[in-house]
């Protein structure tokens, strides 16, 4: 006997299917560089350092969107603590941040649109 254990995942949702070499695979589309990704599409971030990190610096939709709970952010490789104030702030505007590696938070992401919760992910590539 064998279990199925892919994620029931709905035809046009943003999968992060790869990642690496500064570039995501999300939805079957190749994306170069960091990324803001929600369940129905992706849009380029311009970040590429994690102490690039701010308010300022994620995008404007995930701010001020009523429906998210969540932002994943993926700091890079390496996991670095996340700035006080960004967290103060998002919890102002009733958004759970969760930070941590840019793999890891690749592979939330994907669990937790499978679960249809109300997430987005902002991503910084990595090599």
């Amino acid at each position: 006997m064998s279990l199925d254990l892919t994620p029931v995942i709905f035809f046009g949702s943003q999968v992060i299917e790869s990642y690496g070499g500064g570039q995501f695979r999300i939805g079957g589309v190749f994306h170069k560089g960091s990324v803001s990704v929600f369940s129905e599409k992706t849009v380029p971030w311009p970040v590429t350092l994690a102490n690039q990190i701010s308010l300022a610096s994620i995008d404007k939709e995930i701010i001020i969107s009523e429906s998210l709970e969540i932002l994943l952010i993926g700091c890079g490789r390496t996991l670095i603590p996340p700035p006080k104030k960004l967290r103060s702030a998002l919890r102002d505007q009733r958004l759970g941040l969760e930070w941590m590696t840019t793999d890891a938070a690749c592979r939330t992401f994907n669990i937790l649109l499978a679960e249809e919760r109300p997430v987005a992910a902002a991503l910084i590539a990595i090599d």
